[in-house]
């Protein structure tokens, strides 16, 4: 009697399916798409920015910027005070030091606003600075 239970549980462990190489498989399917997947940073708001027939697409622009057309700022999808600017921005730039800084000024934003933040920006120790505009 006890060798027919050993047969049966031996038929019952050679007809389980082992999940373990699909899992491995599925794993790596999704490392290999968090990996290669792009992200895109955005300032945070909608900016109207001015037409450029001149304007070329910025590589690492990983610090963004945008000034709203009440000359509000906002870095990381939070409204940021003109003074703190440039603390923000060495923060940003210690994260990736090869980035660049790329201001999306409104049409109607002042000048004097973009003139501080690009000052800021300056002041922590970014010099590549680019201002966003519309094909």
């Amino acid at each position: 009697m006890r060798r027919v239970f050993q047969a049966v549980a031996q038929d019952q462990d050679e007809n389980e399916i082992n999940l373990t190489p699909m899992l491995d498989v599925v794993f790596i399917m999704l490392i290999f798409f968090i990996v290669t997947a792009t992200f895109i940073k955005e300032a945070g708001i909608d900016v109207n920015r001015p037409d450029a027939t001149t304007a070329t697409p910025q590589e690492q622009a990983n610090i963004l910027i945008a000034i709203t057309s009440r000359n509000e700022v906002w870095i990381d999808r939070r409204p940021v005070n003109i003074n703190a600017v440039r603390a923000n921005i060495e923060r940003l730039h210690a994260e990736n030091p090869k980035g660049t800084v790329v201001i999306q000024a409104d049409k109607e934003s002042n000048t004097d606003t973009l003139i501080q933040v690009m000052d800021a920006s300056r002041s922590a120790g970014v010099y590549n600075i680019s201002i966003a505009a519309q094909d």
